[in-house]
């Protein structure tokens, strides 16, 4: 007798979440080395909005793949909030990046610097969590990651309100606290949507795992 598996065979879904993932990681590293180096603005925003757009099509990608897919290796919600999750990251951090250019910051400030750094370990954890997604092993230890992620999201917040409280005491050009408040918000919400992931990521772990 034929046995036949409901167990999906395709590992297209699992392609798809780590190319989203090391993409997100990708955008943000590029964030931290515009600020880094603040040279070639326009380029490097360029760069940014290529990266964001292909953060678009994988996002479509997987959307696409689990509308043809009858059998899924994990709850059908979940995929579409974790492919939508992933690609958040990248469109904050291509938001940040964008209003940077738009409103002519003549340097970044040191918080702007701290939140890059923290946006790019966030995306560090997020790149390893869903790698493992693929193997049934690996389902518990993406708690760790998970963990290290609201920590992250958490250093974010102490760092975006420091921002927000020295942003309001000493800038007197009330269009620069404008438009430093809403660069501060992008990066901060990119953190926040690393954490969303983590979320995510860890009610798929506790579920299956």
């Amino acid at each position: 007798m034929v046995k036949f598996s409901l167990l999906p065979k395709s590992s297209k879904f699992f392609d798809l979440f780590e190319a989203s993932a090391r993409n997100a990681l990708k955008t943000a590293q590029a964030l931290r080395d515009m600020i880094n180096s603040w040279d070639v603005i326009e380029g490097r925003v360029a760069e940014i909005t290529e990266l964001e757009h292909e953060g678009d099509s994988l996002t479509h990608q997987i959307l696409a793949q689990l509308h043809r897919t009858f059998v899924t290796p994990f709850d059908r919600e979940d995929i579409a909030l974790l492919a939508h999750t992933m690609d958040d990251i990248t469109d904050f951090i291509h938001a940040a990046a964008d209003a940077m250019f738009i409103y002519k910051i003549d340097r970044p400030s040191e918080r702007a610097r701290e939140l890059a750094d923290i946006i790019v370990q966030a995306a560090t954890e997020v790149e390893i969590a869903v790698t493992g997604l693929r193997r049934h092993s690996e389902l518990k230890k993406i708690l760790d990651h998970c963990i290290e992620i609201n920590r992250l999201e958490n250093m974010a917040d102490r760092v975006f309100r420091s921002a927000m409280a020295e942003l309001f005491d000493d800038v007197v050009d009330i269009a620069q606290v404008i438009k430093w408040r809403e660069i501060y918000e992008q990066m901060e919400s990119a953190t926040d949507r690393c954490e969303d992931v983590a979320n995510v990521l860890e009610g798929v772990a506790l579920k299956h795992a």
